[in-house]
């Protein structure tokens, strides 16, 4: 049984025919959302005898016949309790969601494998993305996996591993400059409309393979939700998605509320979100000339889904914060020596947020704090030389 019903503009509630091929709502230039019949109901129960991958949440996924199903086994990533940490700053409950362990090496592989496996079925043949790296890696796979042809654009301060991730896969990369928004522009001036647009929240799929972060939150802590959830946001698709999902297990009966306070966490040198979350505005104004920075997936100047993303944060009575390259590297060395776990830059944004959050009373002790590590370290190891060599106190003492 699929309970996926139809999709939705959230602003004029317009409905859209998923058996189409669709994109986003052009009335309002905003994201559509998948929508389920959850007054059907679904047990919980149902879930014991599956598989731990994203698939388990099959009926609350918009695909409705499973051999267009693309999968590389993403999803059911760790939560690990952080209990040095969590000592040293008295807090009663410090958790790491480890998506590094995702196929691709990334969160994004969730996003992707759902939006290539609905792709398939729509007989769409050939994908572009832009990308800052992760996501175009994981299209790149599960685009080769699935027989589609793929494009991928990536600025070209992009580490070089992201475009090698492509390449190995057959899939050619376009290095644009400046940021992802002047590469989906590029992407935009060189393609014909017989290339789907796979780019953040313009279509409605990737955002329902990442909500199943939440459903796994959820059931790994024994349905019982964090109080702070600590998300690193570029283009935004998983903090909202985490909380859709929340939104979803409450109207099916999982969970009986949603204490979680949803934190943004963003660049300093490129914070749209916090800016816009500081003003009280309902949109993000985009930023011109964002700074270069070690967590590439940060440097989104222009978030689709803004709007999306400060209804969210409001909604949810959480907040946004911005943090330096600086602060990032910081967080990187203390969680490496204390925890034994080498973060992502996007991930060590989520810990050097907690610790300010924590010194302005925002983050209380007796909160339950999940912070997420969105991908692998390893493909930004080129990031963290060129940051030491650039004079920076070192991440480590012997090169040689």
């Amino acid at each position: 049984m699929n309970l996926f019903s139809h999709l939705e503009c959230p602003l004029c509630h317009t409905t859209y025919d998923p058996r189409q091929i669709q994109t986003y709502c052009h009335e309002d230039f905003h994201p559509l959302l998948a929508k389920y019949n959850l007054q059907l109901g679904l047990s919980k129960s149902n879930l014991s005898s599956r598989p731990h991958d994203m698939w388990r949440y099959r009926e609350l996924l918009p695909l409705n016949n499973d051999q267009f199903k693309t999968s590389l086994g993403e999803g059911f990533t760790p939560i690990i309790d952080l209990n040095t940490l969590g000592k040293k700053h008295n807090q009663r409950l410090l958790m790491l969601k480890d998506e590094a362990l995702n196929p691709t090496g990334s969160f994004k592989a969730r996003g992707l494998s759902m939006a290539i496996s609905k792709v398939k079925e729509l007989g769409l043949r050939k994908v572009s993305i832009p990308t800052a790296g992760n996501a175009g890696s994981a299209v790149s796979a599960y685009a080769t996996r699935a027989n589609i042809k793929a494009k991928v654009f990536m600025p070209k301060l992009t580490p070089n591993v992201f475009q090698l991730d492509n390449e190995i896969m057959g899939v050619h990369v376009h290095k644009v400059p400046g940021t992802i928004v002047d590469a989906a522009q590029s992407m935009k001036n060189q393609l014909d409309d017989t290339w789907f647009d796979l780019s953040t929240l313009k279509e409605p799929y990737r955002l329902e393979g990442k909500k199943t972060m939440g459903y796994e939150i959820a059931e790994q802590l024994n349905w019982q939700l964090p109080d702070v959830i600590i998300y690193p946001t570029g283009g935004g698709t998983g903090l909202i998605g985490i909380y859709k999902a929340f939104e979803e297990m409450q109207a099916l009966g999982w969970i009986k509320d949603i204490p979680t306070r949803m934190i943004s966490v963003q660049v300093d040198g490129c914070a749209p979100i916090v800016q816009a979350y500081i003003k009280g505005v309902a949109h993000a104004k985009k930023i011109e000339s964002p700074a270069p920075t070690i967590a590439n997936g940060l440097r989104v100047p222009s978030a689709f889904g803004d709007r999306l993303i400060l209804d969210t944060i409001r909604k949810s009575k959480g907040s946004a914060i911005a943090v330096s390259d600086s602060d990032i590297m910081h967080a990187m060395r203390h969680f490496a020596q204390n925890e034994g776990i080498f973060l992502c830059p996007e991930g060590a944004a989520t810990f050097a947020a907690y610790e300010e959050l924590t010194l302005e009373g925002l983050i209380s002790p007796d909160d339950q704090v999940l912070l997420i590590n969105t991908g692998s370290a390893y493909k930004y190891i080129e990031n963290i030389m060129e940051y030491e060599l650039a004079g920076f106190q070192p991440l480590v003492h012997v090169l040689n």
